[in-house]
């Protein structure tokens, strides 16, 4: 990551968040068993930029859960959020996390939260999430989605196209109404010796979430 190329780029546009979420540090040694992958910055770009469109960006407390390196909650914080909890099980990736806020000068207005996703209390505004995908770890991503609605009124997460149906009948279940759905050619790197592609694209949608109204 060089610092002084960050420090120069103007957020003013997609492209130029895209640029500045490109030149993040990511994951040293990727754990299988978490399903920690290198989210692309250019989705990631575009799912805040759609966020930030929607007003659920600036002057929010946003919660990124699994948040990894914490490339979704820094870009939110690029883009004005009034305080990011980053929260994941992995310290490693926290410290990472820590060290990109630290270049930035954007750590007073996170949190660095080092617990499992059940264990997180905090009501906030937005969550916004990029989580395991479910493949090694059974049922992480309904785990996630559950929690997501407990915190917040309004989510956007992100998971694989094939779990379209199981989404919005989640969603409903939990009284929340699906408002928006992006579609991605989310790109996984190899980073394992069983990968035998060194770029696999999946497809990916990205949800948009929020609690319906109570009828009075």
């Amino acid at each position: 990551m060089n610092p002084k190329k960050l420090e120069s780029i103007a957020i003013t546009s997609l492209s130029s968040l895209a640029v500045a979420l490109s030149h993040l540090r990511v994951f040293d040694n990727p754990q299988v068993k978490l399903e920690q992958h290198h989210t692309d910055s250019q989705v990631a770009a575009e799912l805040l930029w759609n966020a930030k469109l929607q007003g659920d960006i600036e002057n929010k407390t946003i919660a990124d859960l699994g948040c990894g390196t914490g490339l979704l909650g820094i870009g939110a914080l690029l883009l004005g959020a009034k305080k990011v909890f980053l929260v994941d099980v992995d310290l490693s990736a926290l410290k990472i996390a820590e060290e990109s806020l630290k270049m930035l000068k954007l750590q007073r207005r996170a949190a660095i939260v080092n617990k499992p996703i059940a264990e997180f209390a905090q009501p906030v505004d937005v969550v916004i999430q990029n989580p395991p995908f479910g493949t090694k770890s059974a049922h992480a991503d309904r785990d996630f989605l559950f929690k997501a609605f407990e915190l917040a009124s309004t989510v956007y997460s992100m998971h694989k196209e094939s779990t379209a149906s199981f989404i919005h009948a989640v969603a409903g279940d939990h009284g929340m109404r699906i408002t928006h759905h992006w579609r991605f050619a989310f790109p996984l790197k190899a980073i394992h010796e069983f990968h035998r592609k060194r770029v696999q694209r999946i497809d990916v949608g990205a949800w948009r979430f929020e609690r319906k109204m109570q009828a009075r």
